[in-house]
């Protein structure tokens, strides 16, 4: 298990760490290009509608071939993306690498390593997602530097051919040589027998698990893409908004660790719901702390708390409803709603970030989190008893 976590955190921080270079080089794709830095931001929205849409369509091969054999697709299909990317030189080039990344990262981020982990360990990889959310919460930290200093070393197009070898070199083997193959022997027959005995979840209680984790997706994603020049809105040069931003990784990973500290004396919902407090308490600070710096200090240390603990709970929430059988075809069900909330998420910010300011960015998202806080504790009573998993 040790070992599956350490290849998982390794190649989860490359893949998102990645995928985010626009965070930190967008203002120069769209100077170079010649496009509206929303358009650019949309090459995100792209890659999470990909990733979206893949997402029923791989649930087969998930269960038909386990999350090893997928990962090692997508990574190979992930190079190329980098590569075409680099060679843009208008929007439908452009736009395609990202399809073709979109695709990659349904095969190899998030929900591909927690199907891993949930064959290795069942219900009890609760603690495993944890664990390897606590290192990957450092891939802003450790690649918004990284694409800062190789854009301004090899430019943006150099930095894309860096990442592509970097899914080549280290992903790629990672993956072939580091996880378990799957166990064939009895597997259909274990599959049967834990589909009979799966709890039922109720249609309503699906839904409103998604309209939870979608209002948080919202939230936390178009942060992400925008934060660093949500920073430089509030008054922060570029490079104060990169060290700024940065720290906010390390402050994601301490909650996750606290999370994981905790080990199984709290479930998902438990962490959603302080998570989620915490964050719209994140976006009032900012709002009426006038651009000072102890403000925004505040702000990431506030919000990167509670985003880091809400990213382990929007993992492990269908582990509290969902056994090991139906949580791959659970969180395969989500994962096209959530990216598609994802992918609509950074150019609407962008875009409101732009034409109202930052008072209209952050209003919105202590709207869409304080509503996600209201279905998580709504869910609380909803959650099955210990008795009635243990009779399933």
């Amino acid at each position: 298990m040790l070992r599956v976590l350490i290849v998982l955190a390794t190649t989860q921080i490359i893949g998102w760490g990645t995928i985010g270079l626009l965070a930190v080089v967008g203002g120069q794709v769209a100077a170079d290009l010649h496009m509206d830095i929303s358009a650019v931001f949309a090459g995100n929205s792209i890659f999470y509608v990909l990733m979206g849409l893949c997402a029923p369509i791989l649930a087969g091969p998930f269960t038909r071939f386990g999350a090893r054999r997928v990962m090692i697709a997508g990574t190979i299909i992930g190079a190329p993306g980098f590569v075409l990317l680099s060679l843009a030189h208008g929007p439908i080039q452009f736009f395609v690498a990202w399809m073709i990344l979109g695709t990659a990262g349904s095969a190899t981020l998030a929900t591909a390593a927690h199907i891993m982990l949930n064959e290795i360990a069942g219900r009890d990889a609760k603690r495993g997602i944890g664990a390897m959310m606590l290192v990957t919460g450092l891939a802003s930290s450790i690649f918004w530097p990284t694409t800062s200093f190789l854009s301004d070393t090899a430019g943006w197009r150099g930095t894309c051919l860096v990442y592509a070898a970097m899914l080549l070199l280290l992903s790629l083997p990672l993956y072939y040589f580091g996880l378990p193959r799957r166990r064939e022997p009895g597997e259909a027959i274990f599959a049967a027998q834990s589909a009979a005995a799966s709890p039922i979840v109720r249609k309503s209680t699906f839904l409103l698990i998604l309209a939870a984790l979608a209002l948080n997706a919202f939230v936390g994603f178009g942060l992400s893409a925008v934060l660093i020049e949500l920073l430089k809105t509030e008054g922060l040069s570029p490079t104060q908004a990169v060290t700024f931003g940065s720290m906010l990784g390390v402050i994601q990973v301490s909650a996750r660790g606290l999370d994981f500290l905790g080990g199984g004396r709290w479930d998902g919902i438990t962490t959603g719901i302080f998570a989620g407090a915490a964050i719209p308490v994140a976006m009032l600070v900012l709002m009426i702390g006038g651009g000072s710096h102890w403000t925004i200090a505040a702000f990431i240390l506030i919000y990167g708390m509670g985003s880091g603990a809400f990213a382990v709970a929007r993992a492990t929430i269908p582990l509290v409803f969902y056994d090991q059988t139906e949580f791959t075809k659970a969180t395969s069900r989500l994962a096209l709603p959530l990216n598609l909330i994802s992918a609509a998420a950074p150019p609407a910010l962008i875009g409101l970030l732009t034409q109202s300011g930052s008072t209209a960015l952050l209003g919105l998202a202590m709207l869409c989190s304080s509503g996600a806080l209201l279905i998580l504790l709504w869910l609380r009573r909803l959650r099955p008893t210990n008795s009635a998993m243990t009779s399933a």
